[in-house]
């Protein structure tokens, strides 16, 4: 037979421990959700982790529960699915392990590796100028159409190495 919710009395306890009121120890069986209800879920967490430090064991990853989406380590292991983008930050430790096993890497790089920051700057500009060419010549400003063209021919030819195209 298994102890029912001193709390709620309508489910059945899971979390059973001894805690001081008014300076006396008194055995509390509660649910999971009457737990929580009342001690939080950091202080969940936090035995957990000093009962574990003083087995000598690491703090089991399974009770790990995201604060935005509600899941648990346990539920990412069985489907391989995180529940949200706060998930990566809560199981951080435990991910990046088979993040690098899988990918060889834990810092992105990018598609090709390496740093393109100024060719990709200067194709933002040449888009830019693009676009104003297009709206100048639409309106007829052909003095800014020609100033426009040749800022963009100047930006493709930086970028060919100072080539004349």
């Amino acid at each position: 037979m298994s102890l029912i919710c001193q709390q709620c009395k309508k489910r059945p306890a899971t979390v059973n421990f001894i805690d001081t009121v008014g300076g006396e120890k008194v055995a509390l069986h509660l649910c999971e959700q009457c737990y929580k209800y009342k001690y939080g879920e950091f202080e969940s967490v936090m035995s957990d982790a000093i009962l574990s430090g003083l087995l000598g064991e690491a703090a089991p990853a399974k009770n790990k529960v995201c604060r935005v989406c509600g899941m648990r380590f346990e539920e990412y292991e069985r489907t391989g699915l995180l529940g949200c983008s706060s998930c990566y930050d809560v199981f951080k430790d435990e991910l990046m392990p088979s993040i690098e096993r899988i990918q060889g890497k834990t810092r992105h790089v990018g598609k090709e590796g390496g740093d393109h920051s100024a060719e990709h700057d200067l194709r933002l500009r040449l888009k830019a100028l693009q676009e104003q060419l297009e709206a100048a010549l639409a309106r007829g400003d052909y003095p800014s159409a020609s100033r426009l063209n040749r800022q963009m021919t100047a930006i493709k030819n930086a970028m060919n190495g100072g080539a004349n195209g």
